[in-house]
């Protein structure tokens, strides 16, 4: 009988003790320990098991769990009989930063201080062992939530001293979720004050601890070596293009297969392959999120389980405010293609705003991009670079950016909805009126410009609504934008996907005052820019004829829009 699917349970003592649905993942603790290293930090997406991870780790190795065994016993680490013994031998701080969530850092900080302090409290039998100096005392006694910043930034290191002495052995340190807090930091503004005091608290935690056996770090991405680990030489980064541990976190196809064989849906594995394949780590392409697998067993149809989960409003936030070329190649990723980028694995949280590279490696760092491929280049120069071919990782994403999208034009969703349908029905003066309607409510939204420059266009107002026009019209229209057609370049190109529908033509122009007086003026100039560019040969050279292609022609001058028909 196939187990009780349990959603959300992250302690693995529950799922072993209730019994309810689990893959085996143990291998991870034999993997990791035999090599050795001093302190591990590996990155995966939100919800692919690292706190379930942590949790197995913890009651592993934890002398609290030295009776515990049974808890590993069929599998795969309990058939290594030396792991038997190392099981319930170490001193274990384990600690999770995932809710620490605040406005603030004088908040981040006194959030941190609680967790610490929490720490001290379940080891209070320190105190009564009658081992720890005056001092000591004092400094264990210190150690609230409202402790100073030197404090705060020792205690960690202190309480490995405190733990190694007692047991006579040094400690293993969890520390699950590391990255939460310098996501809220460069969100809410305060980044500068909590690297600063983050590097100080890692440097006496992982660097000069000489009480440290090893140590384990996760989160979802790979924070900059300067930002909070600089100096820590003995750390070792598992990214997600790291071929280590690549099948610890996430399930293989294989292990997929399994499950929907276990709970009667063999016959489902085409659909649950299209939703929720696609994620690869290091070289294993065949990985699927766990949480949405588990849903799925557990609904047994469909959804957009994953990407429904609280996580994405920095993503869109980045891409929403982003420039021409990045909403240019996010156009490209929702029709189906591919972009080619260089990656910097090590996040900048504070670039991510001048370093446009910067989103599509929080992108992959999120799961939300796959490598497609991988190339090494300029090695002739000696100045060799890797550049990644990404790509939307799976339909569920997918519908996450589409939903995404949309969200954006919320604000004016009943204009938006209406200029569709003037649009599809060639409804001139309904489209004018429905248009200047969603510019006045969303042109500020997208943060663009109101000069007729090359660096001040409002690209950014209308590559966003072109991502608009890509998510409501994708199924019956093919759209590209800025593509090489004639003698030039257009700017929207709608191509039908049924031989009933009429073929569109967008040109956008911002108001040039020295050259055009009226806005009716920029419409002419840019409808004479689709004939004389000759914009219209992409499509008759597919067998379009010119009669079923309409040519409009989009005027700005600040937030208002004159459209015009050719």
């Amino acid at each position: 009988m196939a187990r009780t699917i349990a959603i959300g349970l992250q302690d693995f003592q529950k799922i072993r003790t209730k019994d309810t649905f689990y893959i085996d993942k143990t291998g991870f603790i034999r993997e990791w320990w035999e090599t050795k290293d001093d302190v591990t930090l590996i990155t995966r997406p939100r919800r692919f098991g690292k706190t379930l991870t942590m949790s197995m780790a913890e009651q592993f190795f934890s002398i609290k769990y030295t009776d515990h065994g049974a808890l590993f016993d069929g599998l795969d680490i309990w058939q290594h009989e030396e792991f038997q013994k190392l099981q319930g031998t170490f001193p274990v701080i384990s600690l999770t930063f995932a809710n620490v969530k605040e406005r603030t850092f004088p908040m981040t900080k006194q959030r941190i201080g609680q967790i610490i302090t929490d720490l001290y409290n379940k080891h209070e039998f320190l105190l009564d062992a009658h081992f720890l100096t005056d001092e000591e005392e004092k400094f264990f006694r210190s150690v609230t939530m409202d402790m100073d910043e030197t404090i705060a930034t020792m205690a960690i290191h202190k309480m490995s001293d405190f733990l190694s002495r007692y047991y006579e052995k040094k400690v293993i340190i969890l520390l699950d979720e590391y990255d939460t807090p310098m996501q809220e930091a460069y969100v809410n503004g305060y980044w500068e004050e909590l690297t600063s005091f983050m590097r100080n608290m890692f440097n006496a935690t992982f660097k000069t601890n000489p009480y440290l056996e090893r140590a384990l770090l996760t989160g979802i991405t790979r924070v900059s070596k300067e930002s909070i680990f600089s100096d820590l030489k003995n750390l070792k980064v598992i990214t997600t293009t790291s071929s280590r541990y690549a099948s610890a976190f996430g399930f293989t196809e294989e292990e997929v297969l399994s499950a929907l064989e276990k709970y009667g849906l063999a016959d489902k594995k085409d659909e649950v392959k299209h939703w929720y394949d696609g994620f690869v780590f290091g070289g294993r392409s065949d990985i699927y999120n766990p949480w949405s697998i588990i849903n799925y067993l557990d609904e047994r149809k469909p959804g957009p389980y994953w990407t429904n989960t609280s996580g994405n409003s920095l993503i869109g936030e980045l891409i929403q405010g982003s420039s021409r070329q990045v909403k240019e190649s996010f156009e490209e990723l929702l029709t189906g293609g591919t972009i080619k980028t260089e990656i910097d694995e090590q996040i900048v949280y504070n670039q991510l705003d001048l370093d446009e590279n910067a989103i599509w490696s929080l992108l992959l760092a999120s799961g939300y991009l796959r490598v497609k491929n991988c190339e090494i280049t300029g090695q002739e120069y000696g100045e060799w670079k890797q550049v990644y071919e990404l790509q939307i990782t799976n339909f569920e994403v997918r519908i996450m950016f589409r939903k995404m999208v949309q969200g954006w034009f919320h604000p004016a969703s009943s204009s938006y909805n209406d200029f569709i349908k003037a649009l599809l029905q060639d409804d001139i003066k309904a489209m004018n009126l429905f248009m200047n309607r969603v510019a006045l409510t969303t042109f500020s939204f997208f943060d663009s410009g109101q000069k007729a420059s090359g660096h001040s266009e409002p690209e950014r107002f209308y590559h966003g609504f072109v991502l608009g026009l890509i998510v409501e019209l994708a199924e019956n229209y093919h759209i590209t934008s800025n593509r090489e057609s004639g003698f030039g370049r257009y700017d929207v190109l709608l191509e039908p996907k049924k031989s009933s529908l009429d073929a569109m033509i967008f040109e956008f122009k911002v108001q040039d005052t020295e050259e055009e007086k009226e806005l009716s003026d920029t419409v002419i100039a840019a409808l004479n820019q689709i004939d004389e560019k000759q914009y219209a040969s992409a499509l008759i050279d597919k067998g379009i004829p010119e009669k079923h292609i309409r040519k409009y022609g989009f005027a700005f001058k600040g937030k208002e829009v004159l459209i015009g028909r050719k």
